[in-house]
């Protein structure tokens, strides 16, 4: 019996959104507890699975905070450090005009990215079912050595490995730089969950079923997920393919961590029905209640805290 359904390792930060203006007519920012690994975890919590976190903050007020907002979403802290020389990574999330997000981040360094070999909980990797990483905790030193030594304990423990590339090119040096580590995650992973632009510019590809085959020739992917923001997602495995339309929310604040509460919601789906040769069926019922869930988050201001019930997702979906 595994301790934990899923372990994630990776970036854990401080996401300042912007929420109104002042009576000065400044910008007025919320520190919402964020990082893609931990949302997917928290979505996963809600939906009854037991997570645990691998990463590092600052041993400051942000830090401590994050913690406790781990601790309170039911997210075991066992795996967390915390570091007393660098300080917890900041971002800073603002909407354009045209509905996209752009990002800041306080990261030179920052303390997710100081997460060294000799810190990793080997019996908490050893103990899960699944293992989730992304591509920010392959940035840098010492935590890229650290993530590609966590990924090695889970393939050496035959647990399934999923990887969301959650491209955030500021934080690169250059764009080889991506493309490698990228390309080093898609090599050890066997569910891929990557965006529309991620996959165009990976694989220079427009056509996104030709961008997905390129993919799958490559790296023998055997689930691969592509949200589609506006335009749904879909889902490729074996010799099925399945498209499915969005669920557009009315009141849409932003899309901060609608791709990580679509990726736990299809996690939650892989723990039920596994990775392989999945049914038709099977990939539209995980498909229209990820797309349920991540339209819910968009009317909510951050994300980690505030990942929406079961019962939620199945009253958006009709049921």
């Amino acid at each position: 019996m595994k301790q934990y359904d899923v372990v994630a390792i990776g970036e854990l930060l401080i996401d300042f959104t912007q929420n109104g203006k002042s009576s000065q007519g400044n910008p007025v920012f919320e520190a919402n507890p964020g990082g893609a690994p931990c949302n997917v975890l928290a979505m996963l919590q809600k939906l009854g699975k037991s997570t645990a976190f691998i990463g590092k903050v600052g041993a400051d007020g942000f830090g401590h905070q994050l913690e406790q907002a781990l601790i309170e979403t039911g997210i075991s802290t066992e795996g967390l450090r915390f570091d007393t020389d660098i300080h917890t990574t900041l971002a800073v999330v603002q909407t354009k005009a045209d509905g996209d997000r752009d990002f800041s981040f306080y990261r030179n360094p920052g303390a997710d990215i100081m997460l060294r070999e000799d810190e990793l909980p080997i019996d908490i990797i050893k103990n899960a079912k699944l293992f989730h990483f992304g591509s920010l905790s392959l940035t840098d030193e010492p935590v890229r050595t650290s993530t590609r030594k966590a990924i090695q304990i889970a393939e050496e423990a035959g647990i399934c490995i999923s990887f969301d590339p959650n491209l955030r090119e500021p934080l690169w040096k250059t764009e080889d730089a991506a493309r490698e580590q990228i390309r080093y995650g898609m090599q050890h992973c066997h569910v891929l969950k990557i965006s529309d632009n991620e996959v165009q510019w990976f694989t220079g590809e427009m056509d996104y079923d030709k961008a997905v085959q390129k993919l799958r020739d490559e790296f023998s992917i055997p689930l691969i997920l592509l949200s589609l923001g506006k335009e749904g997602s879909r889902a490729y495995c074996g010799k099925e393919k399945v498209s499915m339309a969005p669920f557009l929310q009315e009141h849409t604040i932003e899309t901060t961590g609608a791709g990580d509460t679509f990726m736990g919601c299809m996690l939650y789906g892989v723990l039920k029905h596994g990775y392989q040769n999945l049914s038709r069926e099977d990939l539209e019922e995980m498909l229209r209640f990820a797309n349920a869930a991540a339209s819910l988050i968009t009317t909510r201001r951050g994300a980690l805290r505030v990942m929406p019930e079961k019962e939620e997702i199945l009253a958006c979906m009709g049921r």
